[in-house]
């Protein structure tokens, strides 16, 4: 796999790219056969998977893309910068403000209105987006503040899979997640017994795999979104062959998983209404994620960084905690997958809440270059003062 196909840059323009060629091709004379192939269900409903292309795209593609977050989060609880809670504290009262702040907006504006469970939403940080943006326009920034947006980033995912997992379940079938449950403990001990070089390697891989599948099944079954299948998968994963599915995979989630979801997710018809005649469920996510994430997570995350000031504990000062919340108002893959849960059962609004979304996250994209730019600019402007002075 080529190197460049893990890097965050690629990501960022793959997934921008392919939303924008989803909606264009949406509204052009291909957009009724997209729509009719994108509404056609495989022919696997004896087996209880009547799914549209675009369900097994949000409900079966999406799950590796959680089983990879799942790893990451596992990763960085473990070994990573959240391993120390000193370190980890300041991050995460900034990601709870990142989530808190967002709902609380989009409930004011849609207050009085059918469409309040729609909160969800704007909570969500896309870490690919976020960071693809960063490595484009912060060369020259400290590393903290990478390290920040990932902490930050990876537990605002962690609040996106609770939400998912509680909020948006119906009917659970809880003989079905038992079922599921058990699985995770026979895939956690085949994960266990995978040794390099091993004779045995290639049936357990399989095995793993199979035991993965019918996991996804059970789970899709029970109720709840069968992308928390691939989160309980990645949880349960040894470091070791965690470590080595992301490496084999990840390329694949970039180049392929996310910008198909991102393209399918965004095939969308624009309303044909005036600027005042879309819902407040529009205005409640085009507003929220741009500036009420940059509120929250500015807000909550000074505040905490005053609270925990002290050695080992973070010390990024206001305008890069400001840089962060900017970047954390890029909501993309997790808020795209939020609408679709919140407003199933309402096609007009689904629509509109993904262009909210784009249009949301695209301004949080423009005001993140140039935040970030301008950071970035003063930091190398400092740092060649200093070695200016420093020669003389």
């Amino acid at each position: 796999m080529p190197s460049f196909l893990r890097s965050p840059r690629f990501s960022a323009v793959a997934l921008l790219s392919a939303a924008v060629l989803g909606l264009v091709i949406a509204n052009t004379a291909l957009g009724p056969g997209l729509e009719r192939g994108l509404d056609w269900h495989t022919p696997w409903g004896a087996i209880g998977l009547d799914l549209s292309i675009a369900h097994w795209v949000s409900d079966g593609l999406l799950a590796v893309f959680f089983l990879l977050v799942a790893v990451e989060l596992k990763h960085e609880l473990v070994a990573g910068e959240l391993a120390n809670p000193k370190t980890a504290v300041v991050p995460a009262i900034a990601a709870v403000g990142g989530v808190l702040v967002p709902a609380l907006v989009y409930l004011l504006v849609t207050a009085g209105t059918p469409y309040t469970h729609g909160w969800p939403i704007p909570t969500a940080t896309d870490i690919a987006f976020a960071l693809g943006v960063l490595a484009m326009f912060g060369r020259g920034l400290p590393s903290t503040i990478r390290v920040f947006l990932l902490a930050l980033a990876v537990l605002d995912d962690l609040i996106a899979i609770v939400i998912i997992a509680v909020v948006f379940a119906h009917g659970t079938d809880f003989l079905a997640l038992g079922g599921a449950a058990v699985l995770l403990v026979v895939f956690a001990v085949l994960g266990r017994r995978l040794r390099p070089g091993s004779r045995a390697q290639p049936y357990l891989i399989v095995a793993m795999v199979i035991v993965g599948l019918v996991t996804w099944w059970l789970v899709y079954h029970s109720g709840v979104h069968a992308t928390i299948a691939g989160v309980a998968l990645g949880l349960v994963l040894p470091r070791r062959p965690a470590g080595t599915f992301h490496e084999h995979v990840e390329p694949w989630s970039n180049a392929v998983v996310l910008p198909v979801f991102a393209f399918v997710s965004a095939a969308v018809v624009v309303p044909a209404v005036g600027i005042s005649d879309l819902s407040p469920t529009f205005w409640g996510v085009a507003l929220s994620l741009p500036v009420g994430k940059v509120i929250g997570i500015t807000l909550f995350g000074t505040i905490a960084g005053r609270l925990f000031r002290g050695p080992g504990r973070s010390t990024l000062s206001f305008g890069s905690v400001m840089t962060v919340g900017v970047l954390g108002g890029i909501g993309f893959t997790v808020s795209l997958l939020m609408n679709e849960l919140a407003f199933a059962a309402n096609e007009e609004i689904v629509d509109e809440g993904v262009l909210a979304v784009l249009v949301g996250s695209g301004i949080a994209m423009v005001a993140s270059a140039v935040v970030v730019s301008v950071r970035a600019r003063r930091y190398r402007g400092r740092r060649e003062l200093s070695e200016a002075e420093a020669t003389e």
